[in-house]
């Protein structure tokens, strides 16, 4: 004389079979290999976000600049070569080379990395050269000082 009415107990106790049960714990190894893949990518475009010529830069204790486009870097070695970005140019090369490269005319901002210890002549003769062309926003890039 127990029986269910209508079947409807049977239909409760097979809907709870059709559908499984919800999983209440957090799956991390997806979360561990997408992290894994991003150090890998940061750790191999690290070294390739630094400027090409490698210098030994001097310390200074000027604030760096916010600047929302990257400039043109000329650099300045120990021997006193003169590269744009990464392509190594004469002095007489240097001018018609920016001229090429500068999209904003000579209102383009062109940073000067001069090695410490290259010549302090070979240094302001790049930068004369450049400012003798109309180029007018000339910085020179300094390491900031370790705070003592």
């Amino acid at each position: 004389m127990s029986q269910p009415i209508g079947n409807g107990g049977f239909r409760a106790l097979s809907r709870r079979r059709r559908h499984p049960r919800l999983m209440s714990e957090i799956n991390v190894t997806p979360f561990v290999d997408v992290m894994l893949v991003l150090l890998i990518v940061f750790m191999v475009t690290a070294p390739l976000l630094s400027a090409g010529v490698p210098v030994d830069l001097p310390e200074a204790p000027a604030s760096p600049l916010a600047v929302e486009k990257e400039p043109i870097t000329v650099t300045v070695d120990t021997d006193g070569r003169i590269f744009v970005k990464d392509d190594r140019v004469t002095v007489d090369e240097l001018v018609p080379r920016l001229m090429a490269t500068a999209t904003q005319g000579l209102d383009e901002r062109i940073y000067v990395r001069g090695d410490k210890a290259a010549s302090y002549g070979a240094i302001m003769r790049v930068m004369g050269t450049i400012n003798g062309a109309g180029f007018r926003r000339i910085a020179l890039v300094a390491l900031k000082e370790p705070d003592s």
